[in-house]
C-alpha cells in the first residue's frame, strides 16, 4: 500500500543553538529563545502561542521594580533558588523548587521581582505565552507543584480546563523532566500539536540529533521521538497548537 500520508506524519527535528539575543542589565541578564527561528521559513520569531522562553539570572540583592505587563501570560519556573514577588493586588510570594506562578496579565498586571543579599544566585525560565483574546481579566497563580520523579515528565500547566496545576489562556501545555544520566524516556506529544524542547542543564540525544546546555529544538511530528540523557539533564518542554488563535500585543511576549 502506498503512504499517502501527509509529510507532518514523519519526525522532524528542528535544531537551534545557544540564542545570541541577550540584555545585560548588570545584576539582572536574560537570554531570549525564540523557537520559531529554530524552523526555516517560518515567519515568527514565536512558535504558535508560545512567544518567547527566557532565561533569567538575577544576583544576590536585585530589585527589578515595579512595573507593567499586558496581554501575556508570563510563567516563572524556578528550579533552584528562589525569586520573590510583589504586585498592586498586595501578593508577597516566594516562586522556588516547590511553586510555580503564572501571571495572566490580560488587561494589566503590575508586580516587582527581588533576590535578596542572602538568596543564593537565581537563573530561571521565563516564559511568555501569547493569549487567544487580549484584555483579559487579570491574575496571578502561586501553586505547590507536585514533587518530581526521575526520568518521568511532570505537567506544569496546560490550557484552562486541562489536569495540569495551573493555566494559561491558550494551547500550551509544559512538562519539565530530571533525567539521570543514561536514561530514556519519549518527548511529550498530542496530535496534530508540535512540542518546542530546551536542555536547561546537560546534554541529551533528541531521536538522532544531540541536543547540549541550552540548546533546544522544534519537533513537528506525530510519532514518538525519544530523549535520552548522555548525562544527568534538565529539560523542558511545550507541547503546541501551531493553528491556535494568538495575539501579539503583549508588553514583551509579542
Amino acid at each position: 500500500m502506498t503512504d499517502s500520508s501527509p509529510a507532518r506524519a514523519h519526525p522532524q527535528i528542528h535544531t537551534a543553538p545557544r540564542t545570541d539575543v541577550s540584555q545585560n542589565q548588570g545584576k539582572f541578564r536574560t537570554h531570549f529563545n525564540f523557537p520559531g527561528r529554530a524552523v526555516p521559513d517560518h515567519d515568527d520569531h514565536g512558535y504558535g502561542p508560545l512567544a518567547t522562553v527566557v532565561e533569567s539570572f538575577m544576583d544576590p540583592g536585585t530589585l527589578i521594580r515595579m512595573h507593567q505587563h499586558r496581554n501575556e501570560e508570563i510563567i516563572s519556573w524556578v528550579p533552584e533558588g528562589v525569586m520573590r514577588h510583589d504586585d498592586r493586588q498586595g501578593n508577597n510570594l516566594v516562586t522556588d523548587p516547590d511553586h510555580l506562578m503564572v501571571m495572566n496579565a490580560g488587561s494589566g498586571f503590575w508586580h516587582a521581582e527581588e533576590t535578596l543579599a542572602e538568596d543564593p544566585p537565581l537563573r530561571m525560565l521565563q516564559i511568555f505565552v501569547r493569549p487567544h483574546s487580549l484584555d483579559l481579566e487579570p491574575g496571578i497563580q502561586h501553586e505547590p507543584i507536585p514533587d518530581a520523579t526521575p526520568n518521568e515528565w511532570r505537567h506544569l500547566f496546560g490550557p484552562e480546563g486541562s489536569d495540569a496545576p495551573l493555566f494559561v489562556h491558550n494551547d500550551v501545555h509544559f512538562y519539565d523532566c530530571r533525567l539521570d544520566a543514561g536514561a530514556t524516556t519519549t518527548l511529550p506529544s498530542r496530535s496534530g500539536w508540535d512540542t518546542y524542547c530546551y536542555v536547561f542543564e546537560g546534554a541529551v540525544e533528541l531521536g538522532e540529533d544531540s541536543l547540549g546546555h541550552t540548546e533546544s529544538a522544534v519537533v513537528t511530528a506525530d510519532s514518538d521521538v525519544s530523549v535520552t540523557a548522555a548525562e544527568e539533564s534538565t529539560v523542558v518542554a511545550f507541547s503546541i497548537n501551531p493553528d491556535a488563535p494568538v495575539t501579539r500585543q503583549g508588553t514583551i511576549g509579542r
